[in-house]
């Protein structure tokens, strides 16, 4: 066969059947391209229902800052390891976790449950600290023990003139009082369903945090006002109280209002303010619950001006005689000798002491078919200083 017949016989084979495979190719290729659309613009929608169904759910988290984001990263390890125990009791990552800084220390505590991831741990944190709390104004520290002490010198060192011929005289000494701040342990015990726990949808860490700081904070509230200091924080009106003409140490001072169950006018709150130490006012704050800040709204100097300020932006606090107010609901109301306002510079005068770790037990046996979360961690709380908090009494004396 000669070359010019082999073209030829080439040609009248290849000119339909590659015309048919241009088309076919080129149709799948563009099928291959309005497909990978379509799945595309499928897991856009998805994503966005799943977002609005979170949200509808409460269950949306905060997009994490950079900051944020590198943390979660370097404790993905214990999120992920957390998250497994709490979905199903897989307990195994915990056991082999190393926790970073701590020296022979895993995620296991050694008195029962687990130590919640950090992600988890600082939301309680936060969440705490924002609380209309004591805690806000006082002062917080962390302790690896079973107590803190605060050690208070509340006595002058003696002092004298020297003279370049007479002797130097020996001059008294300061007495150092020793206060114990014992931890106590406080718990929560949310519950969910084994069924919410397996929908991966479910934000689980998200959940957990918000019920335990819900449950930690009005308990903490109250113990920092009002706790007897038997198995909780000591709070600071159950500490024994003198007028403040005649205060000693181990007491807190109150200045009397005149009158019985009622303020008498606005100088009672003058006299507040002026029997602090003027080495506290500088970090003053007032502390009340809101149906006596009603009652403060309305009191008026002899010039005819409120006494009390709103703030100035949404997040700022309220402002009596020019210090900020805490609304904290566990204070009394005001009533025939009841102490409803405090006065006084908390940071120095109430310390709150509790250790950094968060833990959790995971039941699912005590209350089929749901599995509770035992949720536990260690506080506690007192007056670091009497000299630092004044009492508001509504009474004659």
């Amino acid at each position: 066969m000669s070359t010019t017949e082999a073209q030829s016989r080439t040609g009248e084979d290849l000119s339909p059947v590659a015309e048919m495979k241009t088309a076919v190719a080129g149709f799948m290729s563009d099928f291959k391209g309005f497909r990978a659309d379509i799945l595309e613009r499928l897991q856009q929608q998805d994503d966005k229902m799943t977002k609005i169904e979170r949200k509808s759910m409460g269950l949306a988290r905060p997009a994490l800052s950079t900051a944020d984001a590198t943390r979660v990263e370097a404790g993905a390890p214990h999120i992920k390891a957390f998250d497994a125990y709490l979905r199903s009791g897989d307990d195994d990552g915990l056991r082999g976790l190393e926790l970073e800084g701590k020296a022979m220390s895993s995620a296991v505590a050694g008195d029962g449950g687990y130590l919640v991831d950090p992600q988890t741990a600082d939301t309680v944190k936060s969440v705490l600290a924002s609380t209309a709390s004591i805690r806000a104004i006082a002062n917080v520290v962390q302790v690896e023990a079973t107590s803190y002490d605060v050690l208070i010198d509340h006595s002058d060192v003696g002092h004298g003139w020297a003279t370049e011929t007479d002797p130097t005289t020996e001059t008294g000494t300061p007495a150092i009082d020793r206060i114990t701040i014992a931890l106590h342990e406080l718990s929560a015990l949310p519950k969910a369903s084994q069924r919410l726990l397996d929908d991966s949808a479910f934000d689980i860490e998200g959940w957990l945090a918000g019920r335990i700081a819900d449950k930690f904070a009005r308990a903490e509230a109250a113990a920092f006002i009002s706790g007897d200091g038997i198995d909780k924080p000591k709070g600071f009106l159950t500490h024994p109280t003198v007028d403040h003409d005649v205060w000693t140490w181990g007491n807190l001072g109150y200045v009397p209002t005149g009158v019985d169950g009622d303020f008498g006018g606005a100088d009672a709150i003058i006299d507040l303010v002026y029997a602090l130490g003027a080495q506290y006012r500088a970090k003053a704050a007032f502390v009340m619950n809101s149906k006596t800040a009603g009652a403060v709204r309305k009191l008026k100097d002899n010039d005819g001006r409120f006494l009390w300020s709103d703030g100035l932006a949404a997040a700022e606090p309220a402002r009596l005689m020019g210090y900020p107010v805490l609304i904290a609901e566990d204070m009394p109301d005001i009533a025939t000798g009841a102490d409803a306002i405090a006065f006084g510079d908390f940071s120095a005068g109430y310390t709150v002491a509790e250790r950094p770790d968060l833990r959790v037990l995971r039941d699912p046996f005590s209350a089929k078919p749901h599995v509770l979360f035992y949720a536990t961690k260690r506080v506690g709380g007192d007056v670091s200083d009497f000299a630092a908090i004044k009492l508001l009494k509504f009474a004659v004396s």
